[in-house]
């Protein structure tokens, strides 16, 4: 006997707005890009109680490194990626700042937006709001969503969720639709670049694996999940009725849609969710040769539910300050000779004392 299929009925308003997405999605893709300014917040003194006697108070709590460096702020895919590839080093950039990006660097960032204009036409809209700042990074999305669907493939896609109960985006590499025509759940893949003909070592690997599942947990729970929208507003103290600017409004006409509030784009943005399927359980990850773009190799696993849901709570809980940030392994001892703090590592000196 065949299982009984759920319905879900559409409204007039639903169908219009998908309507006006199909009818959008001929146009090629524009990113939008913007920068936010918000003010400086003023403290008084009075809002503080009087000082207890220092010899009477207990030392206060050290606030947790989510709550002093990502405060109304989501957590990066970035960010897990860093602690993953050693927890130490991730405490040092946050807390003395990221060290000057070397030329390899450069050239994979290079690479990637290479890429990113093979499909994309970037338009730059200045924002006055951090409701305004979210509303171009939805439209991003839905934009990219539809290109995804009548092109075949989409790159820089941002995503956003919340995993184990902490608020997370990334921007996925690419999205591609399967070539057979037949199945609709999108295949994700990541292209990194290296500046020797070498094969990655399975600490790049393992790193990597942990990049792209995050990407297909966000992507997923976006599609299947409801969004938690009040949750969200309050998180970033977003006010949904913000009136949008006359700029950013009419950007987002020409694309079919007509927004006036904030809120309108997250009604399109939940509404294009429910348009969209899970992706294959099977992810990519290309490595590419800096000089000429050589693939050095494609390579494919599975997604590793069990696996990643370890690796996410390992990570919060050195962002959570429930555990002490930990050293790389001797196995892995070879990553602080690529490390610009080392010199400033408590575990590099210890080891040059023995």
């Amino acid at each position: 006997m065949r299982p009984e299929l759920e319905v879900e009925i559409v409204s007039d308003e639903e169908m219009a707005i998908i309507e006006a997405a199909l009818a959008a999605a001929a146009a090629a893709r524009p990113l939008l890009s913007s920068i936010a300014v918000r003010g400086a917040a003023t403290l008084s003194c009075a809002a503080f109680p009087p000082a207890a006697d220092i010899e009477d108070s207990a030392p206060p709590p050290r606030r947790s490194l989510l709550s002093r460096y990502r405060e109304r702020r989501a957590l990066a895919v970035t960010d897990i990626t860093a602690t993953e590839w050693c927890d130490k080093q991730m405490e040092f950039v946050l807390e003395h700042g990221k060290p000057e990006r070397t030329e390899a660097m450069k050239a994979g960032s290079d690479r990637h937006a290479q890429l990113e204009q093979e499909v994309i036409e970037r338009v730059d809209i200045a924002v006055r709001s951090a409701e305004e700042s979210w509303a171009v990074k939805f439209m991003n999305f839905i934009v990219g969503s539809n290109q995804l669907l009548f092109n075949g493939m989409t790159r820089e896609l941002p995503v956003i969720g919340v995993v184990e109960g902490s608020w997370m985006v990334g921007i996925i590499d690419e999205l591609r639709m399967p070539v057979d025509g037949i199945s609709f759940h999108p295949i994700l893949v990541d292209t990194k670049t290296r500046f020797k003909a070498t094969i990655p070592s399975e600490a790049q690997k393992r790193n990597g694996r942990l990049q792209l599942m995050c990407y297909k947990y966000l992507w997923d729970s976006s599609i299947s999940e409801k969004f938690p929208a009040e949750n969200f507003f309050s998180y970033f103290d977003l006010n949904p009725d913000f009136l949008l600017s006359d700029d950013v409004k009419r950007y987002i006409s020409s694309i079919g849609f007509n927004a006036q509030t904030f809120g309108d784009v997250m009604k399109f943005y939940k509404i294009t969710c429910h348009t969209l399927s899970r992706s294959q359980e099977q992810l990519i990850l290309r490595y590419e040769l800096q000089e000429d773009h050589s693939l050095l190799e494609e390579y494919q696993f599975s997604y590793d539910a069990q696996w990643f849901k370890g690796q996410i709570q390992e990570a919060l809980s050195f962002w959570l300050g429930a555990r002490e940030p930990k050293y790389v392994t001797e196995e892995e001892g070879w990553k602080c000779k690529f490390c610009k703090f080392a010199p400033s590592c408590p575990k590099i000196a210890s080891t040059s004392r023995c």
